[in-house]
């Protein structure tokens, strides 16, 4: 079975926005919203100073979008089921014309992945670019030095799979039970 993951090699990140940007120009999104974001090491959407100081400072960066859990809480509460998971590759897939605009799903979601989109009166969220199979999606097409990386965890070929068996990885808040699909390569 197939399971797409984002693998974010958090040693490689240099927080320059690039990944942001391409999404938002891949998908036309207005001023104001995101399907990704990149935080600094205490998640806050504007940087911070270094942590530390000369000659040991240090700036952690953390890219972060839609999970696409094992077990997405978004889905599992969604009324009209707009949400769910893929099969074929497990992917979190919203149908925006199922969707009503309740907002249950953002309530859920324990990494504030979902965006509402207030023209449209629907869930958003980041869909790895499903409409760009071949290229990948655009945010690690875009990424200067590398760092985010897309593909099937258990294609032993894959370069997603070759880096976790190779390298400490982390997912973020595992206590949620959500089994997030982001895997960070540990800075």
């Amino acid at each position: 079975m197939t399971q797409l993951a984002f693998v974010i090699d958090l040693k490689r990140c240099i927080g320059c926005d690039t990944c942001v940007v391409g999404c938002k120009v891949e998908h036309r999104l207005p001023d104001g919203a995101f399907r990704l974001q990149v935080f600094d090491a205490e998640r806050a959407p504007t940087p911070r100073r270094p942590q530390g100081g000369h000659p040991v400072a240090s700036q952690n960066w953390l890219p972060t979008m839609c999970h696409h859990c094992s077990d997405a809480p978004c889905a599992d509460v969604c009324p009209t089921t707009a949400l769910w998971r893929r099969d074929e590759d497990g992917l979190i897939v919203l149908d925006k014309d199922k969707c009503v605009g309740c907002q249950r799903c953002g309530e859920a979601c324990p990494y504030d992945a979902l965006s509402f989109d207030a023209h449209t009166g629907t869930a958003d969220k980041c869909t790895a670019c499903d409409h760009r199979r071949d290229e990948g999606p655009a945010c690690a097409t875009v990424c200067p030095t590398g760092a985010i990386h897309f593909g099937d965890l258990h294609d032993t070929d894959s370069n997603v799979h070759r880096l976790l068996a190779t390298h400490e990885h982390r997912r973020l808040n595992e206590s949620s039970q959500a089994q997030s699909n982001i895997y960070y390569l540990a800075p």
